[in-house]
C-alpha cells in the first residue's frame, strides 16, 4: 500500500481496529449498572473517554517501544510509525504520553465524582499500558500480555464502569468482565499468532511463541467459547434478553474458521478485524438486552 502522510498517518498509527476493545467494556459495565437501575450516562461517557484515550495511548506506546527495539522492522500487518521509519520515535513517544495523560485527566474527573481510590486503579493501568512493551523488562515480551488484557480490559474496566455509576459491583458486571476479557484476549492471541515467525526471531517471547502455533489456535477458540457460553448462562440466570449478545457470533465463527483452518500471515489479518467486530457486537447486544430487561 502507499504510505499515508499527515493526519492519515497518525490515524493509521492509532490502530482504530483495536478501539472496539475499549468501547466494549464500558458498554457492558453501563448495561450492568442499568440492569440494577443505576446507569449514569454522563459517567458512562467519561469512562468511555478514559478507555479510548488509554487504548490509543498504549497503541502509540507499543509502536514506539517495538519500533526502537527493532521488533517491527520486518512484520506482517498494518503500518507502524516508528518501524516504518515514517515518524521519529520521540514524536510517537510524545503522542503516547499525550493520550495517556488525557486518559488520566478523564479518570481524575471520574474518580472525583465516584471514589478517590479509583486514582490508584488508573495509575496502575497507565503503568501497565507503558510497561507492556516499554522499559527494560516489558511484560509483553514475557508471555504476560494476554493476562494483562484480561485483567484491564475485562476484570477492571467492566466492573469499574459499573462501580462508578452504581456505587457497587453486581454479579452481571463480573460475568460481563469475564466475557469481554475473553474476547479482548482473543484479539491479542490472533495478533500474536500471526506474528509468531517474526517475534521468534526478534526475541519477543509472547504467549503464542511459548505455546506454539497449534496450542495458540486452541486458546483462541477456547476464549470465544467462554464468552458465548456465558451469554447462554445469562439467559438462564438473569434475562433471556441476554441472548442479544449472540449478535457477535457470526463474525466470531468466521474468524474461528480461519484460525482452525490453519491461516497464517496475511490470512490472519481479517481475523483481528472480525474478532474486534465480534466483541463490539457482543457488547452492544448484551448491553441492549440488559437495558431492555429493565423496561
Amino acid at each position: 500500500m502507499t504510505n499515508p502522510t499527515g493526519l492519515r498517518l497518525w490515524i493509521e498509527g492509532a490502530r482504530l481496529r483495536t478501539l472496539p476493545a475499549a468501547i466494549a467494556p464500558v458498554a457492558v459495565g453501563t448495561g450492568a449498572a442499568a440492569f440494577d437501575d443505576g446507569a449514569v450516562w454522563w459517567k458512562a461517557l467519561l469512562a468511555l473517554g478514559v478507555s479510548l484515550a488509554l487504548q490509543v495511548g498504549v497503541n502509540y506506546a507499543n509502536d514506539y517501544s517495538d519500533g526502537i527495539k527493532g521488533t517491527d522492522a520486518d512484520r506482517v500487518g498494518p503500518l507502524r510509525l516508528v518501524g516504518s521509519g515514517l515518524v521519529a520515535p520521540q514524536r510517537v513517544k510524545a503522542a503516547a504520553f499525550a493520550f495517556l495523560g488525557l486518559g488520566a485527566l478523564f479518570g481524575l474527573v471520574l474518580a472525583a465524582t465516584s471514589s478517590w481510590w479509583l486514582v490508584l486503579v488508573g495509575a496502575v493501568a497507565i503503568l501497565a499500558a507503558w510497561g507492556y512493551t516499554g522499559g527494560a523488562r516489558p511484560y509483553g515480551y514475557r508471555a504476560l500480555g494476554e493476562v494483562s488484557v484480561f485483567v484491564f480490559f475485562g476484570l477492571v474496566a467492566v466492573p469499574g464502569t459499573t462501580f462508578t455509576q452504581l456505587g457497587e459491583v453486581n454479579a452481571v458486571s463480573v460475568a460481563g468482565a469475564i466475557g469481554i476479557g475473553s474476547l479482548a484476549c482473543a484479539i491479542l492471541v490472533a495478533n500474536n499468532l500471526r506474528d509468531i515467525p517474526t517475534d521468534s526471531v526478534t526475541g519477543k517471547r509472547t504467549l503464542a511463541v511459548v505455546l506454539g502455533d497449534a496450542r495458540t489456535r486452541l486458546l483462541y477458540v477456547g476464549l470465544n467459547v467462554v464468552a458465548f457460553v456465558l451469554v447462554l448462562a445469562w439467559c438462564v440466570t438473569e434475562t433471556p434478553w441476554a441472548l442479544l449478545g449472540l449478535a457477535g457470533l457470526p463474525p466470531a465463527l468466521r474468524a474461528i474458521a480461519v484460525v482452525r483452518g490453519g491461516g497464517t500471515g496475511p490470512a490472519l489479518i481479517p481475523v483481528l478485524k472480525d474478532t474486534g467486530i465480534a466483541e463490539l457486537l457482543y457488547a452492544l447486544g448484551l448491553t441492549a438486552g440488559l437495558v431492555i430487561a429493565t423496561l
